[in-house]
């Protein structure tokens, strides 16, 4: 297939060839892909700070935010279908709601909570290379930013090879955590109830809500497919496909780890954990926490990777739309990757990692990313009450766009008063 495209010259009378973005993902890649933004991005990160938000009622925050996520996940997945175009959250708003500005500020969301989702997820890793480089945090976090823009700029089908192969380490992690867990003390399984016991309580839903504000961040990864749907192989068939695998493979993991974690390590020590993954390891198996460290630092390292393909993507296709300079737009002949952007996306990730601590930045990203959410959500509203016809592809029922808004919405509310 080849990797240059046609462009129309100035003239009009003659075509140049100019290098182009290249499809070469197929559905097994771009699941691993959203796997590794979504899986390194969330539980080896957050998990800690969950658990001492939530105590026992962290599932029930997990749970809730994968419901919330899995609705516009579905609107999503339809928009996919619709434009298969990278920066696919700001056409989707542009075109849902046939105003520009608006895609633009959508946009801008999107890189914003992109960058720092990257910063948060270099922190994580930091705590956890800590444990073996005896650094400032800072200093590991900006090292990691700049190291994995190389990956990012080397190429797709590299970057997402090197995602994939440390997507599936992490998610054996997460299995060997599972897995002895269980094992161990089979118990667990029958006392899953207690997750919900006090939910009547209104006392307890405070922390509920602040922790699946959390979750929500843990669950971000999807829409990260949406914006390399110019690199992606059948994308209307592929996307609607991986999105919905990424995200119960995702839940399934997430609802199981935590359910272990919490009854392996009290609330105060996860808390207090600068590599929580780590004391949980330790003490399911009784093993040294080594090597659930060196995956927890592939796992974050990937996060930061694909975050950062992501960003680069979106600036691109906003530039390549016209609402960003142009030169963002540039894709290198050899790479076929858009170096600019890949650039701007390091240098703003690093910014962010230097002047915000790790919870304040997952904060900043779902707070952001529940607007963008709800925006796509109410955008599919207007398209269908327009009666934009689609038969191209999967056709979701008005009610989950509008359901998928009022989630988003209702959650960013009940957090500020929580």
């Amino acid at each position: 297939m080849s990797k240059t495209g046609p462009q129309a010259s100035a003239s009009g009378g003659s075509t140049a060839s100019i290098p182009a973005l290249a499809r070469n993902l197929s559905l097994p890649m771009l699941v691993l892909y959203g796997l590794g933004v979504t899986v390194g991005a969330g539980i080896y990160v957050l998990i800690g700070a969950a658990g001492a938000r939530a105590g026992q009622h962290a599932p029930v925050a997990f749970l809730l935010a994968a419901v919330i996520m899995g609705l516009s996940a579905a609107s999503f997945a339809e928009f996919a279908t619709r434009l298969p175009v990278s920066a696919g959250e700001a056409i989707y708003v542009e075109t849902g709601f046939s105003s520009r500005r608006l895609g633009f500020v959508a946009g801008l969301m999107v890189i914003a909570a992109a960058l720092i989702s990257s910063a948060a997820i270099a922190h994580g890793a930091a705590g956890y290379i800590g444990q073996f480089v005896k650094l400032p945090g800072v200093v590991l976090a900006v090292t990691v930013i700049l190291l994995t823009a190389l990956v990012a700029a080397w190429g797709i089908s590299e970057a997402v090879w090197v995602a994939a192969i440390m997507t599936v380490v992490e998610i054996c992690g997460l299995l060997v955590i599972i897995v002895v867990g269980l094992w161990q003390d089979p118990g667990i399984v029958t006392r899953a109830p207690e997750a919900f016991i006090g939910l009547g309580s209104a006392g307890a839903w405070p922390g509920i809500l602040s922790a699946t504000m959390l979750a929500f961040f843990a669950f971000i990864g999807f829409e990260a497919m949406v914006n390399v749907a110019e690199e992606v192989e059948e994308p209307t068939r592929t996307l609607p496909i991986a999105i919905a695998i990424t995200l119960v493979t995702a839940t399934v993991l997430y609802i199981l780890v935590v359910w272990v974690a919490s009854h392996a390590v009290t609330r105060a020590e996860l808390a207090a954990a600068s590599a929580p993954l780590s004391l949980v390891f330790q003490r399911v198996t009784g093993a040294s926490p080594t090597l659930i460290s060196l995956i927890a630092i592939l796992a974050t390292v990937n996060g930061v990777i694909v975050q950062t393909v992501m960003a680069s993507r979106v600036i691109y296709g906003m530039a390549k739309q016209g609402t960003l300079p142009v030169a963002f737009a540039a894709v290198h002949p050899a790479t076929h990757t858009p170096l600019n952007a890949t650039a701007a996306a390091a240098v703003l990730t690093t910014i962010a990692a230097v002047a915000l601590p790790l919870e304040a930045l997952a904060d900043l990203t779902t707070q952001a990313m529940l607007v963008v959410f709800a925006l796509v959500n109410l955008a599919l509203v207007a398209m269908k009450l327009r009666g934009d016809k689609h038969t191209g592809g999967l056709v979701v029922p008005m009610w989950v766009p509008v359901a998928g808004a009022l989630s988003c919405v209702g959650l960013v509310v009940a957090n500020l008063f929580s």
